[in-house]
C-alpha cells in the first residue's frame, strides 16, 4: 500500500488511425475533424470524453472540442490559412470562419480591419493580408492580434503593416529624444546662422 504511484496516468483515451481526406479532415466516431496535414497521410487520433486530440508522426497537430452529433464538421480556420492564401476568394463564405465567428474566435476588429484592407487594395489583395495577419496571430497569439488591431483603429489607422508594428513590438520601449547636452560628437557639424541682411539690398530701388 506504499508503493510509490506510478510514474504514468492512466490513458482513458481510445485510440483511432485513419488518413486525412481532399477536404483536409479526418473522421472520427462519425464526424469530420480538420487537420492542418497533407492530403492522405496517416494519423493518430486520441478520442477522450471531451476532446479529440490528433498527432501526426507523435506531435499534436490539432485538438478539437468532440462532438457527439452524426456526421458534424468541426473545422478549425487556422488549418486552412495556408490554403486560403493562396485561394482568398474563398475565405468570405468558408465554413470555417463561419465556425470561429459561432465560438466567439472572430472578434469585431478584424472585420473593421479586413473591411478596411479589401477597401484600399481591392478584395483578393485585402484579404490576402488579413489572412497574413491571421497568420502573425497564430504564430504569436490571437489575444495579440486582437489588441495590435483595436490599438490601430484607435489611432484611425488600420494598414496591415502599422498592426504587425504593433504586434511584434508590443513590449519594446518607447524611443527617449537624446537630450541636447549629450550630442557629443555630433557638436562639430554645428553651424552658426547665416546673415541675411545683404539680401535687403536687393530689395533697393523696387519702390
Amino acid at each position: 500500500m506504499l508503493l510509490p504511484l506510478p510514474t504514468e496516468d492512466f490513458d482513458l483515451s481510445e485510440d483511432v488511425f485513419c488518413c486525412v481526406n481532399k477536404q483536409g479532415c479526418v473522421v472520427v466516431r462519425t464526424n469530420w475533424y480538420s487537420v492542418p496535414v497533407r492530403v492522405g497521410l496517416e494519423i493518430h487520433a486520441k478520442v477522450y470524453a471531451d476532446r479529440v486530440v490528433i498527432y501526426h508522426n507523435g506531435k499534436c497537430v490539432a485538438d478539437h472540442d468532440r462532438s457527439y452529433g452524426r456526421k458534424q464538421r468541426i473545422l478549425d480556420l487556422e488549418h486552412y490559412l495556408d490554403v486560403l492564401e493562396r485561394k482568398p476568394g474563398a475565405m468570405a463564405g468558408s465554413t470555417p470562419l463561419q465556425q470561429w465567428r459561432e465560438q466567439g474566435r472572430w472578434p469585431a476588429e478584424y472585420d473593421l480591419v479586413w473591411q478596411s484592407l479589401n477597401d484600399r487594395n481591392g478584395k483578393s489583395n485585402g484579404t490576402k493580408e488579413m489572412i497574413e495577419l491571421l497568420q502573425l496571430g497564430r504564430k504569436h497569439g490571437y489575444d495579440r492580434l486582437s489588441g495590435a488591431c483595436r490599438v490601430a483603429l484607435e489611432k484611425g489607422c488600420s494598414d496591415s503593416a502599422a498592426i504587425k508594428h504593433l504586434m511584434l513590438n508590443e513590449n519594446a520601449p518607447a524611443p527617449q529624444a537624446l537630450p541636447l547636452e549629450e550630442l557629443g560628437i555630433l557638436k562639430k557639424y554645428e553651424m552658426s546662422q547665416p546673415d541675411v541682411g545683404g539680401y535687403d539690398l536687393l530689395m533697393e530701388g523696387i519702390h
